[in-house]
């Protein structure tokens, strides 16, 4: 199926997460998309344009004939209807594709507190001195018990096939990983995997303005 006319809408300095998911899906999808740029630092995306446009006031937004939609998730699974073949998002196998939709839930709804702490803006401008909180410390346990859990011994994806899932893991583990925070040692080695994807280089090689004040 042809899809034309695809317009993302993502934050003018390039660092959410949720923006980079949906760039990575529509890349390996394969998709030619225009890109909007929007200065959260002004709060344009709560401004009426975009407010009327996305209803949730967040990034990323995507726009495919006139219907707009927001949130990452429901982004990716709206990609895998409208183009349904050969790259799929999510796992074919209807078992697989409720565990990766339960991840994606689970890091979206959980771990704020890591969010808080070690910010996205890490991956891209350095470092953080201030170490992780008691609730932080245990939010990280709980990642990294879940990402052992789903993630197989050896495996370089989390089902058999790379999935939108994997990049979302990965983005969550990177925050850590990027600060120079212990990660073990086969979970930073998937996040390697996952970074070398021409998906993922392409949001990297992206020009970004260093803040002024980190």
């Amino acid at each position: 199926m042809q899809v034309s006319g695809l317009q993302l809408y993502v934050g003018a300095d390039h660092v959410s997460a949720f923006a980079m998911s949906v760039f990575v899906a529509l890349k390996e999808k394969q998709l030619s998309f225009e890109q909007v740029a929007v200065d959260l630092k002004v709060r344009e995306n709560y401004l009426a344009p975009y407010r009327n446009l996305s209803l949730t006031c967040k990034v990323p937004t995507l726009v495919h004939d006139g219907f707009a939609l927001s949130e990452s998730s429901a982004i990716a699974e709206y990609l895998d209807e409208i183009a349904p073949g050969p790259k799929r998002l999510l796992p074919l196998d209807i078992k697989q594709r409720a565990r990766a939709r339960q991840l994606q839930a689970w890091l979206r709804s959980d771990l704020l507190v890591i969010r808080k702490e070690r910010p996205a803006d890490l991956i891209y401008f350095g470092k953080k001195d201030s170490p992780l909180s008691d609730e932080a410390r245990a939010a990280v346990a709980r990642l990294f018990f879940v990402a052992e859990q789903l993630l197989p011994e050896g495996a370089n994806h989390l089902f058999g096939e790379w999935s939108i899932a994997d990049t979302d893991l990965a983005i969550m583990l990177n925050r850590l990983l990027a600060n120079g925070d212990p990660v073990p040692a086969r979970l930073a080695a998937y996040v390697r995997r996952q970074w070398d994807r021409d998906s993922v280089r392409a949001w990297m090689d992206i020009e970004r303005t260093v803040p002024a004040i980190q």
